[in-house]
């Protein structure tokens, strides 16, 4: 295959050295036997997982909108609700934070649905034989993988222009055996050169940790259903001769036979048209699109394909370079499966390792988060479980915002808007939660757990501990993704769109809060995931006036006022929230010199708990800043919370962590929990006595929580954004605020500001020796 770079014409314009130019790729010397190896490509909506065998080769299918489920029906009963809420507020008056914990449960609603894996292809090679040579690599900077032995290659991609998977396969004497399958309830036709699936997913089903007998409820008339079609075309322009292509079925096969090169089209569509449209009665015509996409696919060769799909990828990809510093040739050459072991066991430098960390990251973004309203989820695009950790489902106390954390800063502005849509959506859904669940007339919120569906309600179905079901922020958090978009870009129009979506978070905001003991504030309230310890030593998680919950709130009323101004409308409201901001409990500094997590000084249950909730205001907030003297205290008071935390902690919340330290200007403490967030982590399913368990990264440099998720991968990808650059949004700019001894000499060059602008720079002796700041 033709593998010519297409240049763009931003490279020709950069004026920094050449060696900020790196080639990035993941490369192994064997297959993969497990996901946590595998190699994941996609197109943003369609998305495959590479294991590259030999004999069998196996590729998982994902479709992003491929859910259980259907549109949000539940209605609540304001009347209910509305006495469980006042009872728990009761309680929490006289200091009963037991009872609260407990009263909590009549403020619940039913879960998220799942995620679904689409199904697997299998290419089956008869006589293959034992290879002394094998390679697998991922190009990054090509979006490609590829697998070679002496007889054989084999090219994968995912074209976003064209809507399909290619997978070139080239061998003399070429000959092979085709099996689609899914987990799902489904139906294979093979017609011609052609393998047809048609499935659907379940209607409803609950979470894999819920403990019911019962998981999923699957009839033929409802919920999502799909068309995935299997397309096998011969090379012609390339082939050695003019053999014709033989293909032959038995049984669920699809036999193929005769040429030296050829390749497989594959496609998917789903019926999914909307977060509150009948997949089946108001669904798209999903077999007609995916003819289409077929068809218009097959008008072109391989090559033409692959260069459609360069055009697209390249000028995303190619916005940012980055050299952090020179790899030894002979760890260079080594498997990156290898080099991460050594990084992690050896303490090796490796700069040519942490650059393609950071470049994978934008590799996943771009590769998974393309689909007007749906998001990457907690796995971004890629699953192979009928009910995954989690449901795969997007959750708002951290990990649907760090999957956003890097698009702007690192180039990536329209890998966002699958969030920002989503909001629209959630927004809706989220109106009758606070008017109904929480007697909030006005505006929306968003609970612990969504999904494609735009869910918006607590989940727990009355059984859910409160620790991690009955938190409602969701909406005042991830609202602030608006404002930042809005500052990146300087886009009023987008601001224009969206302002209604963030006022509502802010009026939701407005209307939960409650005077208690002198000030406006949350009850009841909760810190995501973590429980405190009373002073009888009982553990609780229901309280009052948390301080993760007063940030969010403080962030999100800040924004729209913000919004409003440049707007030039909402006076009254403006002039109404900047009322309540004065009147919101300000931070505190406990005993320890921490900052408090709770509104009184009481000790974590868990000390070193993975969520630091309670930080939010420093990142990804901004309402404790380095550059105000005045926070110095609260600054000193968010470094002692993190040392009382520790290093050891999951992938996403290290990912945190490398942020946080950043926004601190701690380079050292940043760059070990960079380090720490690429440790070495075996696949869930290896049980030798050398695996290596716990948070970090595994062999194909996807994130372990573990088990997998995706949001360490752009935690990590954010965090190196901000050791390198910081900005504000009224201009001002700091080069290389965290910059570790480890990084001394390096450069970048595509990093973007909150005022829009684009930054190249070089830096030797932790110096900037040039830097060019390019205005839109």
């Amino acid at each position: 295959m033709k593998r010519s770079r297409i240049k763009i014409a931003a490279m020709a314009a950069c004026m920094l050295s050449a060696f900020c130019v790196e080639a990035q790729s993941l490369r192994y010397d064997a297959p993969a036997r497990y996901f946590e190896e595998a190699l994941v490509i996609g197109n943003g909506t369609l998305g495959g997982i590479v294991y590259g065998g030999t004999e069998v080769d196996s590729i998982s299918l994902n479709d992003i909108t491929l859910w259980t489920g259907e549109p949000e029906r539940s209605r609540f009963d304001s009347a209910t609700y509305s006495h469980a809420l006042e009872q728990v507020r009761e309680a929490l008056r006289r200091e009963d934070c037991r009872a609260a914990d407990s009263l909590q449960h009549g403020l619940q609603g039913h879960y998220s649905e799942n995620y679904q894996p689409l199904g697997t292809l299998y290419i089956e090679y008869p006589h293959s034989r034992r290879s002394s040579s094998y390679y697998r690599e991922l190009d990054l900077n090509d979006a490609i993988a590829e697998c070679s032995t002496e007889q054989r290659m084999s090219r994968y991609f995912c074209s976003h222009p064209d809507q399909v998977m290619v997978v070139s396969l080239s061998e003399i004497g070429l000959s092979f055996s085709l099996r689609l399958g899914s987990q799902l309830p489904h139906r294979i036709t093979i017609s011609g050169d052609e393998i047809i699936m048609d499935g659907y997913a379940a209607y409803h089903s609950l979470p894999g940790y819920t403990y019911a007998p019962q998981k999923f409820w699957y009839d033929a008339e409802r919920g999502i259903h799909f068309r995935t079609i299997v397309k096998v075309v011969k090379d012609k322009q390339y082939a050695v001769d003019d053999k014709p292509l033989k293909l032959r079925q038995k049984g669920d096969r699809l036999y193929v036979s005769g040429a030296d090169i050829c390749y497989l089209l594959i496609a998917n569509a789903t019926s999914f048209n909307g977060f509150d449209k009948d997949p089946v009665k108001e669904g798209i015509d999903y077999k007609d699109i995916v003819r289409q996409r077929i068809d218009a696919a097959s008008k072109y060769d391989d090559i033409d394909l692959f260069e459609r799909h360069l055009r697209d990828y390249q000028p995303l990809f190619d916005r940012v370079t980055l050299s952090l510093g020179h790899t030894p040739d002979s760890i260079m050459r080594l498997p990156t499966d290898v080099q991460l072991r050594r990084y992690t066991e050896l303490g090796e430098a490796n700069p040519d390792l942490e650059e393609t960390y950071f470049q994978y990251g934008r590799y996943l973004l771009i590769s998974c988060s393309r689909t007007e309203g749906v998001p990457a989820n907690l796995q971004g695009l890629w699953n192979e479980h009928l009910l995954p950790p989690w449901s795969s489902n997007y959750t708002t106390n951290i990990n649907l915002s760090e999957n956003y954390w890097a698009a702007e800063a690192a180039a990536l502005p329209e890998m966002h808007m699958p969030l920002l849509t989503f909001l629209k959506n959630v927004s809706q859904n989220g109106r009758e939660v606070a008017r109904n669940v929480y007697g909030v007339g006005a505006g929306w919120c968003l609970a612990h757990n969504s999904d494609i569906w735009a869910m918006a309600n607590p989940v727990g179905l009355g059984s859910g501990d409160p620790v991690w079901a009955c938190w409602n922020m969701g909406g005042a958090w991830l609202s602030t993704h608006i404002w930042e978009h809005y500052l990146y870009s300087r886009d009023t129009a987008f601001l224009r769109e969206y302002y209604p979506v963030l006022k509502g978070a802010a009026q939701f905001c407005l209307g939960w809060l409650v005077r208690h003991d002198g000030y406006r504030m949350p009850m009841p309230s909760t810190s995501p995931e973590n429980s405190y310890l009373l002073p009888d030593g009982r553990r609780g998680a229901t309280f009052y006036g948390g301080t993760a919950d007063i940030a969010m709130i403080r962030e999100c009323l800040t924004d729209v006022c913000k919004a409003a101004r440049v707007l030039r409308c909402d006076r009254q409201f403006v002039s109404q929230v900047d009322s309540v901001l004065r009147e919101l409990p300000p931070y505190r500094i406990g005993r320890r010199g921490n900052l408090q997590e709770w509104y009184h000084d009481w000790d974590d249950s868990e000390p070193m708990h993975r969520h630091q909730s309670h930080l939010y205001a420093l990142y990804p907030g901004h309402t404790i800043d380095y550059s105000n003297v005045r926070d110095s205290a609260l600054l000193r008071a968010c470094s002692r919370t993190l040392e009382l935390r520790g290093d050891e902690s999951t992938g996403w919340s290290t990912g945190w962590r490398i942020n946080l330290y950043a926004r601190l200007h701690d380079g050292e403490h940043a760059y070990q929990a960079y380090r720490r967030l690429l440790r070495y982590i075996s696949p869930d399913g290896y049980a030798g006595p050398d695996a290596v368990r716990g948070g970090g990264t595994y062999p194909n440099l996807l994130d372990a929580h573990s088990p997998f998720q995706i949001d360490g991968n752009f935690g990590g990808c954010a965090g190196l954004c901000e050791m390198l650059l910081q900005s504000d949004e009224k201009g001002g700019i700091v080069p290389l605020p965290a910059l570790p001894a480890a990084w001394k000499d390096g450069c970048v060059r595509g990093l973007r500001t909150r005022g829009g602008q684009t930054v190249e720079m070089e830096w030797h002796n932790g110096r900037v020796t040039k830097i060019k700041v390019i205005d839109p």
